[in-house]
């Protein structure tokens, strides 16, 4: 059996995939391209600044030793 001629039904992780494509290719400023992100997916946004925010202190935590 091939699938060559089917299409597939996006899935959450290839929708994700499909969003940063969106928003970050382009000749715009990488900041214009994060706020349109940020504004079409603020949940997405959030979680990545909360895990970028753990790795800051963590990576600040070990300097103190």
């Amino acid at each position: 059996m091939s699938d060559a001629g089917a299409t597939e039904t996006p899935t959450k992780k290839t929708a994700l995939t499909d969003a940063f494509r969106t928003h970050f290719s382009g000749d715009a400023p990488l900041t214009e391209k994060a706020k349109s992100f940020a504004k079409a997916r603020p949940w997405t946004s959030a979680a990545f600044l909360g895990i970028a925010a753990i790795a800051l202190v963590n990576t600040l935590r070990g300097k103190r030793g």
